[in-house]
């Protein structure tokens, strides 16, 4: 489990095959998860500065690979007694969406983001999303497309700043939405209730 919130930039030394290479100061162990760019990744080897982790065929298929080349966001698995600043991010990708508006606003910078209408439905006003790892909130939703407005911290600290029109990044909806809309449609035999689903919910 993450936070949604980026803990340092790491720099991609080379992809080859399922071997994603990554410079960092971060030191983790072996077997620990990170997420990279949103995406929860197990390190498989560490040396003096950096690890290497596995990105098998199947990830690869269904993320911006094209992002793993330079900078990359970075953030180490949450602890229990972490604060939870974001919210919960699992690093699993929804699939992919492509930023096709931005528009800069004297506080903030409004980028509008193309996904896939079965991201969308799991998508509500005010509600949580994870872009490229980070934590973020929906502000409006439109036919297509989801509205984020960015503050300047953020596209300060984070590599918000250099994405562009036509920048494809990992859409991760939030995992509460996922189970709710689940339970709703495959479990319409059984007619589940509004309070079943709040008690299973209240057992994560």
């Amino acid at each position: 489990m993450f936070t949604g919130l980026v803990r340092e930039f790491g720099k991609v030394e080379s992809l080859q095959g399922s071997n994603l290479c990554i410079l960092a100061e971060h030191k983790p162990r072996i077997g620990d998860s990170i997420a990279v760019n949103g995406v929860c990744l197990t390190a498989i080897e560490v040396f003096n500065k950096g690890f290497v982790l596995e990105l098998s065929e199947e990830t690869q298929k269904h993320i911006a690979l094209e992002s793993y080349k330079d900078l990359v966001h970075i953030e180490p698995a949450m602890r229990l007694n972490d604060r939870l600043d974001g919210h919960i991010v699992q690093g699993h990708v929804d699939g992919i969406g492509v930023i096709t508006k931005i528009v800069p606003h004297s506080v903030g910078t409004d980028f509008f983001i193309q996904a896939d209408s079965k991201i969308l439905a799991l998508c509500v006003p005010k509600g949580s999303i994870a872009i490229n790892g980070i934590s973020l909130t929906i502000n409006s939703l439109l036919d297509s497309t989801l509205r984020l407005t960015i503050i300047p911290h953020t596209m300060q600290t984070t590599l918000f700043g250099q994405y562009q029109i036509g920048t494809r990044v990992n859409i991760e909806t939030d995992c509460l939405a996922r189970m709710v809309r689940h339970f709703l449609t495959h479990n319409l035999d059984s007619k589940l209730s509004w309070e079943a689903i709040d008690r299973i919910l209240g057992s994560y």
